[in-house]
C-alpha cells in the first residue's frame, strides 16, 4: 500500500479522476492538504465523499495575509471535522516573500497553537526560513504529535535538526530529479520509523513526468527514488513509509 502524505486535491481540475487513477496505482490512501479557509471548506467537502481521502486544514505562508483571528478562529473549527488529521500546511516562506515575516510568523505560530489544542500534527512547509522556524518550534509549545516537514529539499544535516524536535521528514518528486544528490543523500539517511513520501500535487511532478502536471498516482515514483537510495524493494518502502504516516496522522490501517 501506497500512502501520499501530501496532496492538493482542491487545484485539480478532476480531482476524481486524480484519485481513481491513484487507486489503480496502489495508493490507497491520499492526505489532501489546504491552503486557506476557503480550500479548507472546499477540501472537506470533497473528501467527505470518499474513503481513506484525509485532511489537513491550514493557511499556506504565501496566504498568512489572511491568516487573520477570525480566519484562524475558523480553522480551528474546521479542525475538529471527521476526516481532519492534521493543521496546514503552515510555515515560512522567505523565498516569495508573498507577505512579510512578521505576518508569516504570526499566522504560523497561531497554527501551532491550533494544532497544540486539538492534540494534530502540524504540516510545515519551509523555504529559505530555516532559522527562523527552527526557532520558532525550539520556543513554542508545539502539539505531542508534532509534525512533518513536508517536500523536504535540504542536506541531512539540516534534516536531523528537525528531526531532534521530533518531526518527521517527507520527500517528494524533487529527490527523483537528476541534481538532487545531496537530497538522495538526506533520504538515505533519515531513520526508517520517521520518513514519509508525497507528491505535493499537482506541482512538482517526479522523473518522468517532469514539468508536467503531478498527480497522487506518481507518488510511487518517489517511492522507487527512495527505496534504491536506501537499499530496500520499493514494497518495503511502501510499507514502512504507509506506517509512518498511519502513526503519525492516525490514519486508518
Amino acid at each position: 500500500m501506497l500512502t501520499d502524505t501530501h496532496a492538493h486535491l482542491d487545484s485539480f481540475e478532476d480531482p476524481e479522476g486524480a484519485v481513481e487513477r491513484a487507486r489503480s496505482n496502489g495508493v490507497e490512501r491520499i492526505i489532501s492538504i489546504s491552503s486557506g479557509l476557503e480550500s479548507s471548506r472546499k477540501t472537506l467537502a470533497f473528501a467527505g465523499g470518499h474513503e481513506r481521502i484525509y485532511v489537513a486544514v491550514g493557511v499556506h505562508p504565501h496566504a498568512a495575509a489572511t491568516g487573520d483571528a477570525p480566519t484562524l478562529s475558523a480553522i480551528e473549527e474546521l479542525a475538529g471535522s471527521p476526516g481532519v488529521v492534521a493543521i496546514g500546511e503552515t510555515g515560512l516562506d522567505y523565498f516569495y516573500m508573498n507577505s512579510d515575516k512578521e505576518t508569516q510568523i504570526r499566522s504560523f505560530t497561531g497554527q501551532i497553537a491550533i494544532a497544540r489544542r486539538r492534540g494534530l500534527p502540524i504540516v510545515i512547509h519551509v523555504r529559505d526560513a530555516d532559522e527562523d522556524l527552527i526557532g520558532i518550534l525550539k520556543s513554542e509549545d508545539v502539539s505531542e504529535k508534532r509534525g512533518v516537514i513536508h517536500c523536504f529539499t535540504g542536506n541531512y544535516e539540516t534534516a536531523k535538526r528537525y528531526l531532534d524536535l521530533g518531526f518527521y521528514i517527507s520527500f517528494s518528486g524533487i529527490v527523483t530529479f537528476k541534481k538532487s544528490d545531496e537530497l538522495r543523500a538526506a533520504a538515505a539517511g533519515v531513520p526508517a520509523d520517521r520518513i514519509l513520501i508525497e507528491t505535493d500535487s499537482p506541482y512538482l511532478a517526479p522523473v518522468p513526468f517532469r514539468g508536467k502536471p503531478n498527480e497522487p498516482a506518481y507518488v510511487k515514483h518517489v517511492a522507487e527514488t527512495v527505496a534504491e537510495v536506501r537499499g530496500l524493494k520499493t514494497e518495503e518502502l511502501a510499507r514502512l513509509t504507509s506506517e509512518n504516516a498511519t502513526r503519525l496522522f492516525g490514519l486508518d490501517g
